[in-house]
């Protein structure tokens, strides 16, 4: 089987992470050929480099350019594809003029989020939209982004995101990564996102300084980088500069993640994080707002804590109390652990996306 898959780019971020672990998990099927085509030159995962797989950059300049209509049309008819799995919504709308020039199946991928209360005029919905009706199947990570998008259940598919326990080995130790970021008190928390778009970095620094005024053994980290991180920066006042930490963009995330005694998402909608799955593939104890997928992924009081959005209040309590119950945290963290195993395996994924190609 010829399998093209195609993304916008392979910039940093949870749904290129995604396709890098899908592309990871094909590898060992025998039975399929992959071809990933990519319209940017931006790749952050350089790892995509060693799965010995070709990989085409169809790079849109200017961003509007039509031509990228026709080169895409090219390669596919040289290359001649059995399928088309897009994975993300300009990529779907580059491949569907060739799909039906070509006759080709195509497998739409690019709901990886779960907004709620879209209008039907939301620029989201009404470009996924244009795309499902020339879509065999449309594939979401999470139940929630599907019911989000008005998917049907005849046409629509969730296939969970796939951690692949394997990065959890071969770690920069803690201390180490402690010294790096000169990091000195007992416990760390910490939240792993972009810093613009659905993550709500503002509730998570109010939470972390209603904190700070109350201990002095913590120490918060912001990993990831993006167009609101300087206007976060100013919201720390001198007196906590040195115990919230802004990494920036870090590729060992892990390893960071690692020292870890919380891990935090506050966010006002996701699909399935890949930043939660970090930490419960690390046995980190969760704390995540309410919405979308993240429903899907952390059991309440058993894994971790969901709580409202916006309320920084309400999580500071829940930090608190976990560092002030270990037992209790760690009992959360090894739950994490064992879920991911069973319900957010690489290998659960593979499967998943493997048995649909062979049945479309």
């Amino acid at each position: 089987m010829r399998l093209l898959i195609i993304n916008d780019s392979l910039k940093p971020g949870g749904k290129e992470r995604r396709l890098i672990e899908l592309i990871k998990g094909l590898s060992k099927y025998s039975d399929i050929e992959i071809h990933l085509i990519i319209f940017s030159d931006s790749v952050h995962y350089t790892e995509v480099y060693d799965f010995g797989i070709p990989v085409t950059i169809l790079k849109r300049i200017p961003k509007r350019n039509p031509l990228v209509f026709y080169r895409f049309y090219q390669v596919c008819r040289k290359w001649k594809p059995d399928l088309i799995h897009s994975w993300g919504t300009m990529s779907t709308i580059f491949a569907i003029p060739t799909t039906i020039i070509l006759r080709l199946k195509l497998i739409n991928a690019n709901i990886a989020d779960a907004p709620e209360n879209m209008g039907f005029f939301d620029k989201r919905l009404l470009r996924a939209r244009l795309t499902f009706p020339f879509s065999k199947i449309i594939v979401s990570n999470s139940m929630a982004g599907l019911r989000a998008y008005g998917v049907s259940n005849k046409k629509g598919i969730c296939i969970y995101n796939g951690f692949d326990a394997n990065r959890t080995k071969n770690l920069t130790n803690e201390k180490a990564i402690r010294e790096q970021f000169h990091i000195q008190t007992e416990f760390v928390i910490g939240m792993v996102g972009s810093f613009f778009g659905n993550k709500d970095y503002d509730s998570y620094i109010k939470a972390a300084l209603l904190v700070l005024k109350e201990r002095e053994d913590v120490t918060f980290l912001a990993i990831g980088d993006g167009d609101e991180l300087e206007l976060h920066k100013s919201m720390i006042p001198n007196e906590f500069a040195s115990r919230f930490i802004f990494t920036g963009l870090q590729k060992d995330v892990e390893s960071l993640i690692n020292v870890f005694d919380i891990g935090v998402l506050s966010t006002f909608t996701e699909g399935v994080s890949n930043a939660i799955l970090e930490y419960m593939a690390l046995e980190k104890p969760v704390i995540a707002s309410i919405g979308g997928g993240t429903v899907e992924t952390v059991d309440d009081n058993i894994t971790g804590f969901l709580i409202p959005q916006r309320q920084p209040l309400i999580l500071a309590q829940k930090i608190v109390t976990l560092l002030e119950n270990k037992g209790t945290a760690r009992a959360m963290g090894v739950a994490g652990r064992e879920k991911l195993e069973t319900t957010f395996s690489l290998n659960q994924m593979t499967i998943g996306f493997y048995n649909l190609y062979k049945t479309v």
